[in-house]
């Protein structure tokens, strides 16, 4: 008698899988194998086979079709990957296949054994695990990756439940759970790079009651003084705060939707969860954090915004502990409970974003410092402050205003840095080696310029400092100036590295270069030229300094 090489039909095993698919209307009736598969032609191959004596071969014929067979069904299509439902038809292909070998086992004597369907799952399962992960890995869908740790599941469990061991597809389930996790981190870094690119990085405001409430609805923010403030008002943080605070918790949503079903602890499912989530705070966060920073558009007020919001998202940081203790029933307190690293990502962030504060800051100040017009010859000086440095001052006082609302000294630190930066542009001024000439005239005006520069020190453009410290950053150049106008070389000279030397940060070769710049060496009218007139022997006395200040310089240099 002629026995298929496909068993069982082809129709069967559609059947088979339009039951392993579709949830049957009528629950009360449940479809069994010998409902959907007709067995008549095994059985009489077998019977006929029995009769004459010769079951032996039968049976090995039998289970070479059926090894054949296996290899075929374990053959998926190029692009299963692609669909959910490239990979259902996949586990419905193996799960009829091995149905119908559970139940020929069942029914007949000896046809296959229990060692020859392990044998033949064991196959299975090394090829399917390998088809899956290899599979697995082009997906970039979460949403996809999901759907097929579903139907893992359920074709494992389905096969578990026919006998079949399977618990090397839930450790492969481990391996697509940190792949669904990473597809998931992608997705979320376009979700937040979306948020970060929409925010206005001003205040939120709020004109009403339910304006408020359905801001603190969104994000745990306390503040008793902010309650008791009359409408409109503002909240500290922008708009983007509370949306990465619900987009992190539904992220967590998502992380759990892998973890159901898994036969896992909520110990281990907790771990889980918070490593997940610390993994999306310390790397995609944090990396769209710094990329924001770093953007050339992002000025000093959406930096000092930035670094208002990361504090708030900071502080957050424990509702989110406690909205994940809530999913999974796991106390903090538990001693192998992983902790958020949320902290440590939102202080990177601040520093960095703080860091690129006295970058763009300094670079501010330059921009103003390069319009710099001085008449280095000029006789006399104008009677007021340069133009260019009336602007900066102004400038710095009304960004100095936003930078109160930073925590901690991050305003004092800036207030001092660019204090220092404008110091050292200005003396950097003064001694370019491209600067040949300079006149007493010009010297005088620079010198209203720098008293503009310690008046505005002085004021306190930011709280905080103690006494004159701010001031202190013109030090230099005013002692420099000092020296030079009121031409007290003899003090400087007896005085010099001494302790009390009221020109103790006047460095001698900084002195020299200015004093070159000012000999008459073009015998143009300048400082020296009343002192030819007047009294030459004044002549003699500005090179015998101009030779102690070398003396000064060589002896240093010396002992470097």
């Amino acid at each position: 008698m002629y026995f298929n090489d496909r068993i069982p039909e082809e129709r069967n095993e559609v059947e088979l899988k339009r039951a392993f698919e579709e949830e049957d209307e009528n629950e009360e009736e449940v479809l069994t194998v010998q409902d959907l598969v007709d067995f008549s032609p095994v059985y009489r191959c077998l019977h006929i086979y029995s009769v004459l004596g010769d079951e032996e071969t039968f049976e090995n014929y039998y289970r070479k079709q059926r090894k054949k067979q296996a290899r075929l069904v374990l053959q998926p299509q190029s692009n299963m990957h692609e669909t959910v439902d490239g990979y259902r038809r996949y586990f419905t292909q193996i799960v009829g296949f091995f149905v119908v070998e559970d139940h020929i086992l069942h029914v007949t004597q000896g046809l296959v054994t229990r060692a020859y369907t392990d044998e033949l799952w064991n196959m299975a399962l090394s090829k399917i695990i390998a088809v899956l992960r290899a599979h697995s890995s082009y997906c970039t869908d979460p949403d996809l990756v999901l759907e097929l740790k579903n139907l893992i599941v359920l074709f494992a469990d389905t096969l578990q439940g026919y006998g079949f061991p399977v618990n090397r597809l839930f450790d492969l389930l481990f391996e697509i759970r940190d792949q669904y996790n990473e597809t998931l981190l992608k997705k979320w870094a376009g979700v937040f790079r979306d948020i970060f690119e929409e925010d206005n990085y001003s205040p939120i405001p709020i004109v009403n009651e339910e304006e408020y409430k359905v801001v603190i609805s969104k994000f745990p923010f306390q503040d008793p003084d902010l309650e008791k403030q009359s409408f409109p008002k503002k909240f500290p943080m922008s708009q983007s705060v509370p949306h990465i605070y619900i987009q992190v918790k539904e992220f967590i949503y998502a992380s759990l939707k892998f973890s159901e079903s898994l036969h896992r602890s909520s110990t281990e499912i907790d771990d889980m969860l918070r490593k997940s989530t610390n993994l999306l705070l310390t790397r995609t966060l944090s990396s769209c954090l710094l990329n924001l920073i770093r953007k050339p558009h992002i000025g000093l007020t959406e930096l000092v915004q930035i670094i208002i919001n990361t504090t708030h998202l900071e502080q957050a940081c424990r509702y989110l502990e406690d909205f994940i203790t809530n999913i999974t029933n796991i106390s903090q307190e538990t001693v192998h409970t992983t902790r958020l690293y949320g902290l440590s990502t939102f202080k990177d962030a601040r520093h960095a974003a703080e860091g690129e504060i006295y970058t763009k800051l300094n670079q501010k100040i330059d921009e103003f410092v390069q319009l710099a017009d001085y008449d280095w010859t000029m006789s006399e000086p104008d009677g007021r402050a340069s133009g260019y440095l009336m602007d900066l001052i102004n400038f710095l006082r009304s960004i100095f205003q936003v930078f109160t609302h930073l925590p901690g000294k991050v305003a004092q630190t800036a207030c001092m840095s660019a204090c220092q930066h404008l110091s050292t542009s200005l003396m950097q001024m003064l001694l370019d080696s491209e600067l040949k000439q300079i006149s007493m005239g010009a010297v005088q005006q620079f010198n209203l310029d720098v008293i503009q520069c310690e008046l505005f020190a002085s004021s306190e453009p930011v709280p905080g400092f103690q006494g004159d410290t701010l001031q202190l950053a013109f030090i230099d150049l005013r002692q420099l100036l000092d020296l030079f106008m009121v031409w007290d070389w003899s003090t400087y000279l007896a005085d010099y590295g001494q302790p009390a030397s009221k020109y103790l940060r006047v460095n001698p070769n900084t002195a020299l270069t200015l004093l070159e710049k000012m000999k008459d060496t073009s015998k143009k009218n300048n400082i020296f030229a009343q002192f030819r007139k007047n009294d030459r022997d004044k002549q003699k006395l500005i090179e015998t300094v101009v030779k102690q200040l070398r003396s000064l310089v060589n002896g240093m240099s010396q002992h470097t």
